[in-house]
């Protein structure tokens, strides 16, 4: 993408109503602009970054063995009813009515309608175990939404509900979905740690948060520091695998690591002092095991191996797409803007023309350009007629991990200038061999076969 036909309205200063670094920078950077209080449009640098974000989510789903579908926005209100929650939701629910006077309701999570999809499709235990997943979104009435994308009313998310035989089948897929999502946040940069919670409306005794460690983090956290040792790293795992997947659970959320809802003082006194620690965490996921709450209120049975009707034992799992976007940037910035993890930058490398219109550095910017796209990646080229300082602080602003910058004088020498966003550390090189690392640091990441 040329930058001079890119939309692209970065902002000088941040607004005032925007309080916390992954607002401010999303705002200024130009990747969303406020439609009303807690509702966004996704202008283009944003809405390829949550692209990034989903295709990562959809990549891991999928690599478990999950299933994607797509559930309407809009649900009827008897669903709800026939389960119980209608009432007992509370005033986040945005409740409405259609023309023909019908109870209807922006869906704030969607166990009830995919319960209803089981029901009508499912009969047998031949069939399971299940679990369907969407990425849709979803609204919830903030009272105060705030913190942008962080906290906002209309939202992205990835949610996904397994349907098994018994306890421990459901007991499996929940350990196999924190698997999933701990290979999700990592490919996304991020270290998430799975913490007890707090189910809430949703229901069930089993619950982990996923969170992210950051000072602007809602929830207070108590955690072992020995839990941010932990990562997932390469290893292949599979799903398929009980006693695999219930280990990884084991590894990752026997040490302590709780949210404030769930605290319990004696336990954290049993971690060693030196190892003890409060902090702030964004919240990014969710994983719950519910057992027969909805099945049993549906009347979503199958028929077992006895031939007898049992209620599906279930759990539902949630990652929020479109807040990761803001938990990244809270975990990934400086005093100059956005750092991007290589997994999700909206563009792989930033090209800059210190002199537009020198034929010499022209074509070199080119060359660069069909060089990177050659790969299957995406340059953003900065080929307006603009002083380098500003050039510079654009890319600095939005936060792309590598950037090139060329010039006639460098090009005289025959080296262009290679600069990581993360270190702030230039190496001059030759153009091809600038390519080379670019094509190295993405193949490591999958994104170069």
């Amino acid at each position: 993408m040329l930058l001079s036909r890119y939309f692209l309205p970065v902002l000088k200063e941040s607004p005032r109503d925007a309080t916390i670094v992954s607002h401010q920078y999303m705002l200024r950077a130009g990747m969303i602009k406020q439609s009303s209080a807690g509702i966004y449009s996704w202008l283009p640098l944003g809405f390829k970054v949550l692209k990034r974000i989903e295709q990562i989510v959809h990549e891991e789903q999928e690599r478990a063995g999950h299933i994607a579908i797509q559930m309407p926005t809009i649900q009827s209100a008897e669903l709800w009813r026939e389960s119980g929650r209608y009432d007992d939701y509370g005033e986040e629910m945005l409740r409405i009515k259609d023309r023909h006077d019908h109870d209807m309701l922006f869906t704030p999570t969607a166990e009830e309608l995919v319960t209803d999809i089981f029901r009508s499709h499912v009969s047998s235990y031949k069939a399971l175990p299940l679990t369907l997943y969407q990425i849709q979104w979803k609204f919830r009435d903030e009272r105060r939404p705030r913190f942008g994308v962080m906290r906002g009313r209309e939202f992205y998310m990835k949610d996904g509900y397994n349907f098994d035989l018994t306890k421990e089948d459901a007991m499996h897929a929940y350990n196999r979905h924190l698997v999933s999502y701990l290979r999700t946040y990592e490919r996304m940069g991020l270290q998430a740690i799975p913490m007890r919670a707090d189910s809430g409306p949703i229901g069930g005794d089993d619950t982990h948060e996923f969170l992210v460690l950051a000072e602007t983090g809602e929830s207070e956290v108590f955690y072992d520091s020995a839990v941010t040792d932990l990562t997932f790293g390469d290893r292949e795992i599979d799903y398929d695998d009980v006693a695999q997947c219930a280990g990884v659970m084991e590894e990752f959320t026997t040490k302590y690591a709780r949210t404030d809802e769930t605290h319990d003082e004696a336990l954290f006194a049993e971690v060693p002092a030196d190892r003890q620690r409060t902090a702030r965490g964004i919240e990014v996921g969710q994983i719950f095991y519910f057992g027969t709450k909805y099945s049993e209120a549906m009347g979503a049975t199958v028929q077992g191996p006895d031939g007898k009707p049992t209620p599906v034992h279930m759990g539902s799992h949630g990652i929020g797409v479109s807040r990761l976007l803001g938990a990244i940037i809270e975990a990934s910035h400086d005093d100059k803007g956005i750092i991007w993890p290589e997994g999700v930058t909206p563009f792989h490398v930033g090209i800059v023309n210190l002199k537009q219109g020198d034929d010499e550095a022209d074509a070199a910017c080119q060359a660069l350009y069909d060089q990177v796209a050659a790969l299957g990646l995406e340059a953003l080229y900065d080929d307006r007629d603009e002083r380098a300082g500003a050039k510079f602080g654009t890319m600095d602003l939005i936060g792309l991990p590598w950037r090139i910058t060329v010039g006639p004088r460098g090009l005289k020498n025959g080296v262009v200038e290679l600069t990581s966003r993360k270190t702030g550390e230039s190496e001059e090189m030759a153009p091809d061999a600038a390519i080379a690392k670019i094509e190295d640091i993405y193949r490591k990441h999958g994104l170069v076969k």
